[in-house]
């Protein structure tokens, strides 16, 4: 397992939910003051040299899974919003924690031969002024993908699924079988989640009297959240949501191809059909005119 890590020079703010001593401090702080220019850094070597505990590991392992998922979420945003991600946003988008580990990751981007050139960057403040759809589209791990993601299912049956709820009783395509609906991927704390949970609960009393569906698929134990059952349930609770509500997990993260962008949403009709496929937080008129689409 490579990867290769570059000088860091001052870190930009992100949402800072970390305190002295976690583990992703001290591997962002371990980066930030002892990578030299140029220096190739290989991660099974932090692995088994540096950052030997079971908790500094994991951190590792999060890292560079979501390394691979950075220019993907880039283009999946501009192309969404017209616009690329924010620092900020991309931290909250994976969790990132400690200030700055949001440009941190990025250099790490910019630095590895394995990604494709798809991103350019304001020198001072390290925010990202361009975002080279192209070039993902055009690289060969990405490309396909990134079409799947944005708009791929869109006139599609709706893959088969079958998952638990929060209170374990099954539930699945079969349960929405007939019924125009919105499959909804999100995960606690998801900020554009945040945003769009109470447009939809409110649409959903609009709705559901003319046989309309929500199904809230929540990700969180696939992404290792550090949410519980009861936070999810109070969530809920404070939300007013009353539509079902999920667990993900890794074989419905894959059939929607593999869902890595959140919120994601799937808006159903009554043959089984993905009449439109949204990523990102919506405006209410737009979540709106897809659930007329789906009761067409």
């Amino acid at each position: 397992m490579l990867l290769y890590f570059p000088v860091l020079a001052a870190l930009a703010v992100a949402p800072n939910a970390a305190v002295p001593g976690d583990p992703e401090v001290r591997i962002v702080e371990y980066l930030r003051q002892h990578v030299k220019p140029g220096q190739r850094v290989v991660v099974s070597e932090l692995y088994n040299g540096v950052f030997t505990s079971p908790e500094e590991r994991a951190v590792l392992d999060r890292l560079f899974d979501t390394f691979f998922k950075i220019p993907l979420f880039a283009a999946e945003h501009q192309r969404a919003t017209g616009r690329p991600p924010s620092l900020k946003e991309i931290a909250e988008q994976f969790r990132y924690r400690v200030p700055g580990e949001a440009d941190v990751m990025l250099r790490i981007v910019e630095s590895d031969p394995r990604m494709p050139r798809f991103l350019e960057r304001d020198a001072a403040t390290g925010e990202i002024e361009t975002v080279h759809v192209e070039a993902v589209l055009a690289d060969p791990r990405f490309g396909k993908l990134l079409e799947r993601t944005l708009s791929g299912f869109e006139g599609r049956p709706a893959p088969p699924f079958s998952i638990a709820s929060y209170d374990g009783s099954p539930i699945g395509s079969a349960t929405l079988a007939g019924k125009p609906c919105l499959i909804y991927f999100w995960f606690t704390g998801c900020p554009p989640c945040v945003d769009t949970t109470p447009v939809l609960v409110d649409l959903y009393r609009t709705y559901q009297p003319r046989g309309f569906e929500i199904l809230g698929v929540n990700a969180d134990r696939v992404l290792e959240v550090p949410a519980d059952d009861a936070q999810r349930a109070e969530y809920a609770r404070k939300s007013a949501i009353t539509f079902p509500l999920a667990h993900m997990t890794p074989e419905m993260q894959a059939a929607y191809g593999q869902v890595s962008v959140f919120p994601t949403l799937f808006f159903v009709d009554r043959k089984g059909t993905v009449v439109k496929q949204l990523v990102n937080a919506q405006p209410r008129a737009a979540l709106e005119e897809a659930i007329q689409l789906t009761l067409r």
